[in-house]
């Protein structure tokens, strides 16, 4: 059941009452600066994103919070050096969303998202300290498979993609083969490094075609690879052995008991 956006201003309002107390009667809080936080905060969107995947909701709410306490611990020290306070966050997040969205606050005709999408980058391009690159608001500190996944998703907007997904395949075997080939010459790592960088780049691109995001799947198959092997692990312990003293022939055959186990819980 939805709070009233009464209620809702009332607890964002508290909220900002208790982080200024705190600001001034906590050592901790105190003390605490951009560069203190920073390191933190990062933390707190991984933990924030590992919830969305796993979809457990009091978790979301819960690192949606610490998120949120971040954001205006940000903008109270801002305010405290008297360069922006929340309020000017929020109206300068207003004002750009109503400038984003002339399909909804102006006379724009859009036919559907992906209309939106091709408008997204020429709108962000006309704005006062936008991008003056179509690339350029691709944040350089970006992980590397979300930061490919954004670079595709701003060439594509600008006309830059493939005329088909199908398309992509050609250009995956050719990334396929120049490692293959690099790696049978052996004479250069640094070479070897750049093809396979090229095949990942193609690899991640064929995902978006396909709407697949890209860095959930490897999650998805990173959190799937360790519940499988932690499952070999612990079937070794109840034989009483180690995966050292196992042959890959034992190992596979667990692994695969592991596969089958899901298979079943489906």
């Amino acid at each position: 059941m939805s709070n009233s956006k009464e209620y809702k201003l009332e607890a964002f309002s508290k909220l900002l009452d208790v982080l200024d107390e705190l600001r001034t009667k906590c050592p901790w809080d105190r003390k605490q600066t951009n560069e203190s936080l920073r390191c933190n905060t990062i933390e707190e969107v991984y933990e924030l994103s590992n919830a969305l995947l796993e979809n457990d909701v009091d978790d979301i709410r819960k690192e949606l919070g610490d998120v949120l306490l971040h954001i205006i611990f940000y903008a109270k020290i801002a305010d405290e050096k008297r360069q922006f306070d929340i309020a000017d966050v929020c109206d300068s997040l207003r004002e750009k969303l109503i400038f984003r969205h002339p399909h909804v606050f102006g006379t724009v005709n859009v036919k559907d998202s992906s209309d939106v999408e091709h408008n997204w980058e020429a709108i962000k391009l006309k704005e006062k300290g936008g991008n003056r690159t179509i690339l350029g608001g691709v944040p350089e500190t970006l992980p590397s498979v979300i930061k490919a996944e954004r670079i595709q998703e701003k060439a594509s907007n600008a006309g830059f993609d493939w005329q088909q997904p199908s398309d992509v395949w050609e250009k995956v075997k050719e990334e396929i083969e120049e490692v293959e080939t690099e790696i049978k010459r052996g004479n250069d790592k640094l070479s070897l490094e750049n093809e396979f960088g090229d095949l990942l780049f193609s690899v991640i691109n064929a995902a978006r075609l396909y709407k697949v995001n890209a860095d959930n799947a490897l999650e998805a198959a990173n959190k799937k690879f360790i519940r499988r092997f932690n499952f070999v692990e612990k079937q070794a312990l109840k034989e009483n052995k180690t995966l050292s003293s196992m042959t890959l022939d034992e190992m596979d055959s667990l692994w695969n008991k592991a596969k089958e186990l899901e298979k079943q819980a489906e």
